[in-house]
């Protein structure tokens, strides 16, 4: 089993630290939805467990080995990104975007073979973006680019995932598809950290659920027991009720519901 572990984090820049002594880790086959408002320092421990910011403090450490032993091709083979956006500035094809995710398999210098262009097509295929292919990328719906960048980092076939906010530009339709993806990627022994602004995701598809406020963590258990009206009210300011509610097939779903201002 590959781990991603950052070991008592100090995290943020050299003259604006973000968050201090956080402690967390993602397995294969598991699903850790990181959530916190607004500048909480998300996105900053993402990109530090990524190494694309280097720890203030602490360690960060992938299947074991430091992080800051690797090259980062070794960290692109066990460790892939998904950005919360990205406009792009060339005009390449949606089809070549993908295909990106392979060069971390790639020597220097080296095209992508034939096996390459199949995986990327088959990434395409399980994102339903067959279709848009051969269009141009910086002309497609935002929506549709993070569903490109998703692909792109499942034609990377490394063991674990982080996803900063993958849902936040596509409409409801689609947010259902990715978390049904999701789902889809632990299940097959793919460990997903996924940042989201929406309780709701988490409790629809986390193993876990660390809450990241004030630059430490206020909670990093299953969902039932890390979002509650106590943890809603400390982390965003709301009050809110934490109800199960019925399904047409007879189940039921926990779900958030924030109560009115008045």
């Amino acid at each position: 089993m590959i781990r991603l572990e950052g070991l008592s984090l100090d995290f943020g820049y050299p003259d604006h630290p973000v968050g201090r002594g956080v402690t967390i880790a993602l397995a294969a086959g598991e699903i850790v939805c990181l959530l916190g408002p607004n500048g909480g320092g998300k996105s900053t421990l993402f990109r530090t467990l990524l190494g694309l910011l280097p720890a203030q403090g602490g360690e960060v450490r992938v299947g074991g080995d430091p992080l800051g032993s690797l090259s980062r091709a070794a960290v692109a083979k066990r460790v892939s990104y998904v950005p919360q956006a990205h406009a792009g500035y060339f005009p390449f094809t949606v089809r070549d975007v993908v295909l990106m995710g392979r060069t971390a398999h790639l020597s220097p210098f080296a095209a992508p073979s034939r096996h390459d262009a199949e995986i990327a097509d088959a990434c395409l295929a399980r994102l339903g973006l067959s279709g848009l292919a051969d269009h141009v990328y910086t002309r497609i719906s935002g929506g549709e680019r993070q569903l490109a960048l998703i692909a792109r980092a499942l034609a990377q076939e490394a063991p674990l995932v982080v996803m900063d906010e993958p849902t936040a530009s596509l409409d409801f339709g689609n947010q259902v598809r990715v978390l049904a993806e999701v789902r889809a990627l632990a299940a097959s022994g793919i460990g997903v950290m996924m940042a989201t602004h929406d309780p709701d995701q988490a409790f629809l598809c986390a193993d876990r659920v660390a809450l990241l406020h004030g630059g430490r963590l206020v909670a990093d258990a299953p969902p039932r027991d890390a979002i509650t009206p106590a943890t809603l009210r400390e982390v965003y300011g709301v009050d809110a009720a934490v109800v199960d509610v019925p399904l047409p097939d007879g189940g039921s779903r926990r779900v958030c519901i924030p109560a009115q201002g008045r």
